[in-house]
């Protein structure tokens, strides 16, 4: 029998998610839902519903798993609590320092309506998560790198066009390549903020705005831009959607590391990803996820989950058997 999914949220998150289950032959997509009036959303799966986000409880017992694909701001908080108490759930939680209240809140819920709930999922956190904790397992002794990109930070672009006179941006966090080649050579630098990575951005200017001061309202931004070299490039809108459409992101997770009786001899284990389509990759990952949720569920678990809860042989539609001939 096919893992019956349900999408909530029809974005680029959802769209990727929608693409994913295609690949999945034991996946079927069962119901997008949506906020918006269902009529005005074209989806490209024939055979699956698309409903109003109120007419979701209608859906228990129809669903094996609900992919969460809303926001982290604001959607996630509220929504992963709230579908545990029908489904089981996976969403992408990506607000690092509210994941402890977040895991709370979800596990409370699915505990008390015998649900499997797993957050967090997709590449950082998650991929990156995981390639960070094994690293640590296997180098106690040392010292963890990540570094972002080249890639499309939605966040920060969307922060960009909130600034005044600026009527399209896309922004890119680029890793500092003599930090990120110090790093790899095992020389464990003290690195700061501005030393990792810079940050490039492309501008479309609202009619008679002032260039200047967009590129210092950028540059001065708190908690974006702030403690990064930033790069502003004004540019025209078809020089934008030309160049700047698509999504791509990747990055690096390194652990430099000593064993030995007197730490002689050094170690780097280096993770890296680059991606076309950050969206897309991410629904890849909570897609083999949702499978574990589907599997955890059918032992009788329930309850809060992370990428660190879940052993690998859950995410894989193979057996057994068929990894252990195949992969091992």
């Amino acid at each position: 029998m096919s893992i019956r999914i349900g999408i909530l949220g029809y974005g680029n998150l959802g769209r990727g998610v929608e693409c994913a289950v295609k690949q999945n032959p034991d996946m079927e997509l069962a119901a997008v839902f949506t906020r918006r009036d269902p009529e005005t959303v074209s989806i490209l799966t024939k055979e699956a519903a698309v409903c109003q986000v109120s007419q979701v409880e209608e859906w228990k017992g129809k669903i094996d798993v609900m992919i969460l694909c809303g926001g982290s701001a604001t959607d996630l908080p509220v929504q992963t609590p709230e579908y545990a108490k029908y489904f089981h759930v996976v969403d992408s939680f990506d607000t690092h320092a509210k994941i402890p209240e977040h895991f709370a809140n979800v596990d409370a819920a699915a505990k008390a309506n015998g649900t499997v709930g797993i957050i967090s999922v997709g590449w950082d956190p998650g991929m990156f998560s995981l390639n960070r904790m094994y690293a640590n397992a296997v180098l106690p002794e040392g010292k963890d790198y990540t570094f972002w990109g080249k890639g499309v930070s939605q966040g920060h672009s969307d922060a960009i066009r909130r600034v005044p006179g600026v009527k399209n941006a896309k922004q890119y966090t680029i890793p500092v390549d003599s930090a990120l080649q110090s790093v790899r050579a095992g020389e464990n630098p003290e690195l700061t903020t501005r030393q990792k990575h810079t940050r490039e951005c492309f501008v479309v200017l609202e009619e008679g705005a002032d260039g200047a001061k967009v590129e210092e309202a950028i540059k001065s931004m708190p908690n974006y831009f702030a403690d990064y070299d930033t790069t502003v490039h004004v540019i025209s809108e078809e020089e934008l959607e030309r160049n700047h459409s698509g999504i791509p992101h990747g990055g690096f997770v390194i652990r430099s590391g000593k064993t030995g009786w007197e730490q002689e001899h050094g170690h780097v284990i280096e993770y890296s990803l680059k991606l076309d389509s950050n969206p897309e990759f991410t629904a890849s990952v909570i897609v083999a996820y949702a499978r574990a949720a589907y599997r955890l569920a059918k032992e009788g678990q329930s309850g809060c989950k992370t990428v660190f809860d879940i052993a690998p042989a859950y995410l894989s539609p193979k057996s057994g058997e068929e990894l252990r001939k195949e992969l091992l």
